[in-house]
């Protein structure tokens, strides 16, 4: 273990040879304080400190004290050091979760100095914030009169948790969780919204919130997590000096205790809101949940995790399978699958798209499935494809989205949060041999499928329908509850609303002295972006760009083709092709067979496309279709023939599986509206520019959603099937006939074999692909799309410049300046938006402006035109520059997995963005001034060129209406 420090004990290590890094546990020997240290070749440190944190009600104090201990220590008494650090660093991720048992507060750096900046910001955030009730009032909610200095005007609540939880609990996906957690958890305190529940918010009081931080977030409480190159013992030194010598051992133990169990299954039905202008037929779910058994026990979870695998991996996995073709609904349910972040795991399953009587029927089929698979098992082959997809999962090196650092702290949390063996949950080498060896004896699924799920009592089916008027009926009673509220205030308390208003708005617009805070500066900017080198050769006339990375014993291979020419119908239906080509038969081998074939050898096998605009001519833009495929590198030739047989060898005869796919995406296409509503605003606005944004728009965007819902109409006769895969087919054909090239990563060694093994892949093709220049007319827009919401996604839009031109790196800066300066505190402090910003996108050449969960809509608005006025005509320093440049910097060298980082550089080539040009862009990146930033606001930002969408519900339709915004249904 490494040198610790004298304030701590050495608890256990383990050395991970999979996952290359050693894990030591240490004990804080005054407080207790647990720190678990991965030690890691790693540049990129990652800290985390998180709480346990165990709600008793859904008033959410868990989530807002997460978001009011951000606003201010005793060390650093400003208004917004978290967000002020944001742009005084160079983190490679900052951030703070609430989830169901413990609230968690990581980042990550590359830099040494942002490093330590950051860990005495954060500790000091956590044990000594200040909660000063403004805060609590801002970040949690208050009442303000709608016109803010008017005691006769209407009371509304605000806040910015307030207004986040209703986005989140517009969320279909979000709502079924938590009301099938009620009924499984009837006891604990996963039976309540840690988040909160919107209607519950108003409920929690600033003596509570307090009262609730003074007992949690005490060292004696605390996990602190750490990985990378720095050790434990300089860690704990700094644990100690800036905290923990200042606490003694706290005498009470936060825990979450053991579910009472159910000794008959339950059945409920709940409601949940829904517009019924596109009827309420088959808009129905139905679930089934499960208690296994405890997170902490690795044998138990692996078992349920490869038990829930075996059931629900792919369409060959026998429940899964039933969940896809049943007549009962349209598609699986979204939750489908194991859930380990709670203290005891729970399984799902279900389907949506059905309706309320089906659910004895449905019930009834999943049983059987259970029992049969209880009574006779399942084929070893399919058992033993489930565990390699187990092993792939341990051995993947991932940091493509989260830094890798912290998802193996994320990992070991849940093991540590109920004191357990956090340490075991990351290695689990041994446990997978065990489970290696067990599976071989064919009665192992068949017992754990038995006494986990079919003699299992402690079950819940819920039927969750919708009810077109429960919007409006939580509306009413919320407008009721404030009136009644109203009537109870005397004159004093009214004038206490408007002072409390009056106070925060002052607030709000206060400049705290942000030098009290520690910074970097561009000085610390490393001179060079970071560069992937790879090698180029030839195999056989085909081109192979291969690259060496320390992939844990994986390969990952991309068959990359440029599109050929397409009619206007074949591009729209690309999208729906790609997701198909990979689920469908293959030769003489039905879909299912290959579901099986894929588990077997490999970890992913699927289909996509790519554009980008030339670096120089947003009018001009190509375009690829990429295969791509990882497997462990045993397999590497097994993955190679699949991928062969995929493209050669695709039949588009399974009409009822293609229908199912269609069916399953426009299910999570519409499940995904409210979570990324601000991008699809963007896109919306962005579309009338250019060919490229319109793309986009079409592809992923609102329209996009609006033509799938048409196309899987028109599914409903056989020969709207078999025209639709009639069309697959004559896409599929011209993109197997074009010329190929290959994208190749994985470990030194292996390299030159991996190589020679693509060989069956190369073709002949034509060398060039369509140019896609396609006439295009920009036009205006001026839209408002109406969703299932409760909350407004606004975005406004100007057309600039491709990544070549000398203004871009200016427009780059420009968003985080206007975030920074401006639209961070009017849209989200003063306007209760989850959030609120700018930014410019070279790719399509715009650059937008957008609110997330917002409460309001013409006054966002009108802020995004006055953050152009305040760039203008207001006075700015160059430290606001600075800072816009550090997040646009930090962006960039923001690292990703070993082969992430390698196919971000074949695809940045492919496309003419060499290091060399991103290096060239980051150096001008780094000379912007704010006099370029006003020059090209001034240039650009002008308000007869802007266009602008909206994302809402049917609450905000109206709002849309009246600002002259054109109507656009779903």
């Amino acid at each position: 273990m490494s040198n610790v420090h004298p304030a701590f004990e050495p608890i256990t290590s383990a050395e991970i040879e999979s996952l290359g890094v050693r894990v030591e546990e240490y004990r804080h020997r005054r407080t207790g304080a647990q720190h678990l240290h991965i030690a890691a070749d790693n540049a990129e440190n990652v800290f985390l400190v998180a709480l346990r944190t165990v709600p008793e009600d859904s008033t959410g104090v868990a989530h807002i004290l997460e978001h009011t201990a951000l606003c201010g220590s005793d060390k650093y008494p400003v208004r917004d050091p978290f967000f002020m650090m944001i742009r005084r660093s160079l983190n490679t991720f900052m951030n703070a979760f609430t989830s169901s048992d413990w609230t968690a507060y990581p980042f990550a750096s590359q830099n040494r100095k942002d490093f330590d900046n950051l860990l005495d910001v954060y500790l000091d955030a956590v044990f000594f914030a200040r909660l000063d009730p403004l805060d609590f009032a801002q970040e949690g909610h208050r009442l303000e009169f709608a016109e803010t200095e008017n005691p006769d005007s209407d009371l509304v609540f605000k806040g910015v948790v307030f207004n986040e939880m209703k986005g989140a609990m517009s969320s279909v996906t979000s709502q079924l969780w938590q009301k099938l957690s009620k009924y499984l958890f009837p006891t604990t305190t996963y039976h309540f919204n840690s988040g909160g529940e919107p209607a519950d918010i108003p409920d929690l009081s600033y003596e509570e919130l307090v009262n609730f931080y003074r007992t949690h977030y005490h060292p004696s409480n605390a996990i602190f997590m750490t990985f990378g190159n720095i050790d434990a013992a300089e860690h704990q030194a700094v644990f100690e000096e800036k905290a923990l010598h200042k606490f003694d051992q706290l005498h009470k133990t936060i825990e979450v205790g053991r579910e009472k169990l159910y000794v008959a299954p339950v059945r409920v039905e709940e409601k949940f809101p829904l517009s019924g202008e596109e009827g309420l037929e088959e808009k129905t779910h139905i679930v089934l949940g499960w208690l296994l058994g405890d997170v902490t026990d690795l044998e138990e979870a692996l078992t349920a995790h490869l038990l829930a695998g075996v059931l629900l991996d792919n369409s060959a996995s026998p429940l899964m399978h039933l969940l896809e073709t049943t007549e009962l609904g349209q598609a699986p349910s979204p939750l489908c699958g194991l859930d380990d972040s709670q203290r005891e795991l729970v399984f799902v399953c279900g389907i949506e798209g059905s309706e309320r009587e089906r659910a004895d029927e449905l019930e009834q089929q999943v049983l059987k499935v259970l029992e049969d698979v209880a009574e006779n098992g399942v084929p070893y082959d399919q058992v033993a494809a489930a565990l390699h997809q187990l092993e792939l999962q341990q051995r993947e090196i991932g940091g493509d989205g989260y830094p890798y650092g912290l998802q193996l702290i994320l990992t070991a949390l849940t093991g540590a949060t109920h004191r357990g063996d956090a340490i075991g949950l990351l290695n689990i080498d041994a446990t997978l041999e065990k489970l290696r060896e067990q599976i071989k004896d064919p009665k192992f699924i068949a017992g754990a499928a038995r006494k986990l799920l079919v003699e299992n009592q402690h079950r819940v089916r819920l039927v969750l329908s919708p009810d077109p008027d429960m919007a409006g009926r939580a509306e009413q009673a919320e407008k009721a509850r404030l009136a009644q509220i109203k009537a109870g205030l005397d004159d004093g308390e009214k004038q206490q609303i408007i002072q409390t208003a009056k106070a925060l708005a002052e607030r709000q617009q206060r400049k705290d002295d942000e030098s009290i805070l520690p910074k970097v500066g561009v000085e610390d900017i490393p001179p060079e972006l970071p560069k992937v080198e790879g090698e180029e050769l030839q195999l056989n006339g085909a081109k192979v760009s291969r690259y060496s990375a320390g992939t844990n014993g994986l390969v990952y291979q991309q068959l990359v083709a440029t599109l050929p020419e397409f009619t206007n119908e074949e591009r729209t239906l690309l999208p729906y092709y790609c997701q198909t080509l990979s689920e469908l038969g293959l030769g003489d081998k039905s879909y299912l067979e290959v579901q099986q074939w894929q588990a077997a050898v490999a970890g992913s096998l699927h289909g996509f496309t790519s554009h980008r605009t030339a670096l120089d001519n947003l009018d001009s833009q190509s375009g690829h279709f990429i295969l791509s495929g990882k497997a462990l590198a045993a397999n590497q030739a097994a993955l190679t023939e699949l991928m062969q047989a995929t493209i050669e060898d695709v039949r588009f005869d399974e009409l009822p599986r293609i229908k199912e796919l269609l069916l399953q995406t426009l299910a999570r296409r519409e499940q995904s509206v409210v979570g990324n509503g601000h991008a699809l605003a963007m896109a919306a606005a962005s579309s009338g520019f250019n060919r490229a944004a319109a793309d986009g728009h079409e592809s992923g965007g609102l329209l996009g959603l609006r033509q799938l819902k048409a196309l899987v109409k028109s599914l409903d006769t056989s020969a709207g099937l078999e025209t639709l895969a009639g069309k697959f087919n004559a896409i599929h054909q011209k993109i197997a006939g074009a010329k190929r090239q290959f994208l190749l990563i994985g470990e030194d060694d292996k390299l030159a074999g991996f190589t020679d093994a693509l060989s069956p892949l190369v073709n002949s093709g034509p060398d060039s692909g369509a140019e896609e220049n396609a006439p295009f007319s920009p036009r205006k827009v001026q839209e408002v799309w109406v969703a299932n919401s409760q909350v407004n996604f606004c975005a406004k839009a100007y057309p600039t410049v491709p990544m070549s031109h000398a203004d871009a790196p200016a427009l780059a800066v420009l968003g985080g300046f206007l975030r920074n300066g401006y639209l961070h505190r009017t849209i989200r402090e003063q306007g209760g938006a989850y959030g609120g910003g700018a930014s410019h996108d070279v790719n399509i050449g715009a650059f937008r402006f957008y609110s997330y969960r917002d409460p309001r809509m013409a006054e966002t608005l009108k802020d995004f035109d006055a953050s152009i006025d305040w760039l203008l005509n207001e006075t700015h320093d160059d430290l606001q520059v600075e800072e816009a440049i550090l997040g646009v910097v930090g962006g960039m060298d923001k690292p990703g997995s070993p082969a992430g980082e390698a196919k971000k550089a074949f695809h940045s080539s492919l496309y003419g963005r060499t290091h060399a040009v991103r290096q060239a862009f980051r150096r001008n990146v780094t000379e912007v001034t704010l006099q370029d930033l006003q020059r090209v606001g001034r240039t650009y930002l002008q308000p007869e060129k802007a266009s602008t969408a909206v994302v809402t519900g049917s609450q905000g339709r109206e709002a849309g209406l009246a600002l002259d915004l054109h109507e656009e249904k779903l």
